[in-house]
Order: structure tokens, then sequence, then C-alpha cells
């Protein structure tokens, strides 16, 4: 890191500590003039297309994963904190995957996997809409793949 000061390039970190925002507040020294300043590093987030099944594309939205999580854990006992640990492990998992494009089906396979751990009821109820169940014959061979 660069002094403002001198301009040194040979500066020492002395303190360290993340803030609120999510960003690291780094305390630093200038090892010519002995200076101290600050600086905050941020880790900046690849954005992410999400591709419909239509073939729009949008920006990723985590409220849209959230919202639907909520809506098929309603009167579940499932907690606000379970949702959002859940969806956490949902972004890494989609983060990490390295694309800058990802299809509403594979976000979609990945939250009906974690529900289906958290909550087989809730899980149902997503996999309905996200499958779009035409029957109850839908509905029961889910079920029964539950079941065995």
């Amino acid at each position: 890191m660069k002094c403002p000061y001198c301009g040194n390039e040979n500066t020492k970190v002395i303190d360290s500590r993340p803030t609120e925002e999510g960003a690291i507040r780094r305390r630093r020294q200038c090892e010519s003039c002995a200076k101290r300043f600050t600086t905050y590093e941020k880790i900046e987030m690849m954005p992410i297309i999400v591709i419909k099944k239509d073939d729009n594309r949008e920006p990723y939205d985590r409220e849209k994963i959230v919202a639907g999580i909520v809506r098929s854990c309603h009167k579940r006992p499932v907690s606000l904190a379970q949702i959002n640990q859940m969806v956490d492990e949902i972004e890494t998992q989609i983060f990490n995957s390295g694309e800058k494009e990802i299809p509403t089906t594979k976000i979609g396979m990945i939250v009906m996997d974690k529900l289906k751990k958290l909550d087989e009821v809730a899980y149902v109820r997503f996999a309905s809409v996200y499958r779009e169940f035409k029957d109850v014959n839908t509905f029961l061979e889910e079920i029964n793949k539950i079941l065995k």
C-alpha cells in the first residue's frame, strides 16, 4: 500500500479488524515517514446473472430465494435464522461455482436439496411450485420418493 503522505510503497499493518459493513479496516504505518493512516478492504463480489425459464436474464437477487423459502416454510417449525443460514449456504454454492450466468433450474435444485434436509413438508411445497405439479398424482409421486 502506498503512503498517502510521502508516496513510499513500504507500509506495515499495525491493526486489522472487521467492520459492520463487512469490510476490513486496517491501520497502517509508513516505514519511511512513520505517519499512520487507515485503509478499508472490501471483497468485490462478481455480479451473477440469472437465466430464467423463458431465457430472460436478470441480476441475481437474494431476496427472491428468501421469499420462496419463507413461503414454503409457512407455519412450519423453521426459524428465520435457519432460513438465512440456508440461503447463505446456497449463495456460497452459487458464487463458488465460478459461473457468471446461472439458470434458475440449477438454483431451484440447490434450494430443493437444502429444503429436503431441513423440512420435508417445506420441500414438497417448494417442489410443487418449482416443478409445476399438475395434479395430486405428482404430489404422491414426490411424497413416495421421500418415504423410500
